[in-house]
């Protein structure tokens, strides 16, 4: 009782001083349980199908995931697009390689201000601020006549895209009920599957302008749908929004469903948060802050250096190199693979867990990368007319397919999972925004150089990649711990 008692006194002391959230929740999710005028009860029932869903969690994942569907879009237009914009503009392919480059400097902008923008106006908030820097750059895109609008589109699509990348995986996680979170944050990394081979499959038939303005599609759906679904209550909750905490994890789980119980443990995390808001750069020294961080910042940066942005920004260009007549539409075939991969981990995440599916994934990723290395040192001493030519060509494909599935069943996915899950509520703001930021340098890197490795030594660039995957399979038998089945606060009290 005396607990109860002193979070009472510190909730309504944190509810003054509290923030409104940019988007609110909004009265409508409250009707059902006030009493009011005849208009107020056709009100209600004109709610009633949404308060009583039992889908409202995958709902909300849903309308959240358009985000990264743009996300995907955005990674997947350089590819078929390339040809086209060079011909149409004059670029050179070092002037093409910074296009393509110019999302992931935008996005490192958006990583650093993501997690303080996701603080100060919530989740909700911070995706509505992203989708309209992505449409004005796809816009921009469509209307270019030379570099200038083509490199500011870019950023500012690169901007959008920072902060959905950390924002959607940290909302999803906030909401999802423990034995689901898995699978329901595994959609963030589907989605974005989904807008790559979006993006190539629209690449084979449209110009690279009408393709621009499809690209305004996903977050153009993604603002109207915002204000349909609730906050994320554990955000509110540390805002001291407590009756719009109550309000919104009732919704998220069904309102016939009893909530006490998370309420109570939501509750306890945020107070103990909040009697020690200030974090000093010594306690960073803590177990508590520093193992997370550097799981966290340490697998997303690995899930970068294993080359996947390089091969599919590029992957058009790659298959040619292997040969391959109609490698655009093996670039798209490697986007639907890559889908139904992502899909299957959505399954497995929370039957088979996060560690298993990483070692599983990490090791075959591996041996694919050491396969398409030696087929490519191979076909650099036989001759072009060969027999042997063609079967190294088939099995550098069969390589890189295997690549693809290998990242998506485990290394696309669970990272941002894992890191929306084990940094501590009081530091995961300015984490979150630094585990990010590490994330789209290293792929800015990776996208910057992938053209020029490639030109240098095929086989010496994959060899490279190989050597990092093998690293990573140890970072993960050695850190990464099993969060599948435990609650947000369960995760983070186990670093104590």
């Amino acid at each position: 009782m005396a607990e109860n008692a002193s979070f009472r006194e510190e909730a309504e002391e944190g509810s003054n001083n509290s923030r409104k959230p940019f988007l609110h929740t909004g009265s409508w999710y409250r009707m059902g349980s006030r009493q009011g005028s005849l208009m107020d009860k056709l009100a209600n029932s004109s709610a009633q199908v949404l308060r009583d869903s039992s889908v409202s969690v995958v709902l909300c994942t849903l309308i959240a995931a358009l985000g990264p569907i743009q996300f995907g879009f955005t990674c997947g237009y350089s590819s078929p697009t390339q040809a086209e914009i060079i011909s149409d503009l004059g670029l050179s392919l070092s002037e093409f390689s910074f296009f393509g480059s110019l999302s992931n400097v935008g996005a490192m902008v958006g990583a650093i201000a993501s997690g303080q923008i996701a603080e100060y106006v919530g989740r909700k908030g911070s995706l509505m601020i992203a989708a309209i820097p992505n449409i004005i750059g796809w816009l921009a895109i469509s209307f270019a006549k030379d570099t200038s609008f083509l490199y500011m589109g870019r950023l500012l699509e690169g901007f959008g895209v920072g902060v959905i990348s950390y924002v959607v995986p940290v909302y999803i996680a906030e909401i999802a009920p423990q034995n689901r979170r898995g699978g329901l944050g595994s959609v963030n990394q589907l989605s974005v599957t989904i807008g790559i081979m979006l993006a190539y499959l629209f690449g084979l038939f449209l110009h690279w302008r009408a393709l621009a303005v499809l690209g305004i599609l996903p977050c153009t759906l993604l603002i109207p749908g915002l204000f349909f679904i609730p906050e994320s209550p554990r955000w509110l909750a540390k805002m001291g929004l407590m009756d719009d905490f109550e309000t919104s994890l009732q919704v998220l789980r069904g309102f016939d469903t009893d909530i006490s119980v998370e309420v109570n443990e939501i509750k306890r995390s945020v107070a103990t948060t909040t009697r020690r808001t200030t974090i000093r750069f010594a306690d960073l020294k803590r177990r508590q802050y520093w193992l997370p961080l550097t799981i966290g910042i340490g697998l997303l940066i690995l899930q970068q250096l294993s080359g996947i942005n390089g091969i599919l920004f590029y992957a058009s260009n790659i298959f040619q190199a292997a040969g391959l007549s109609s490698s655009n539409v093996a670039t798209v075939s490697l986007g639907a693979i890559q889908v139904v991969a992502t899909g299957v981990t959505t399954w497995l995440l929370d039957k088979a867990g996060r560690r298993l599916l990483l070692i599983i994934s990490t090791s075959a990723i591996t041996l694919s990368l050491l396969v398409v290395a030696v087929a490519f040192y191979l076909k650099g001493v036989v001759s072009e007319d060969s027999r042997f030519y063609l079967i190294l060509s088939v099995l550098s494909l069969v390589g890189l397919v295997a690549f693809v599935i290998s990242f998506s069943l485990g290394l696309g996915a669970i990272p941002w999972i894992i890191m929306s899950e084990i940094l501590p509520v009081n530091i995961k703001g300015l984490a979150g925004s630094v585990a990010t930021l590490a994330n789209w340098l290293t792929s800015w890197v990776i996208t910057m150089t992938a053209n020029l490795l490639l030109d240098w030594s095929s086989g010496g660039t994959f060899t490279l990649y190989a050597a990092v995957s093998a690293l990573t399979v140890l970072f993960v038998v050695k850190l990464v711990p099993e969060t599948k089945g435990r609650t947000l606060e369960e995760i983070q009290r186990s670093f104590r």
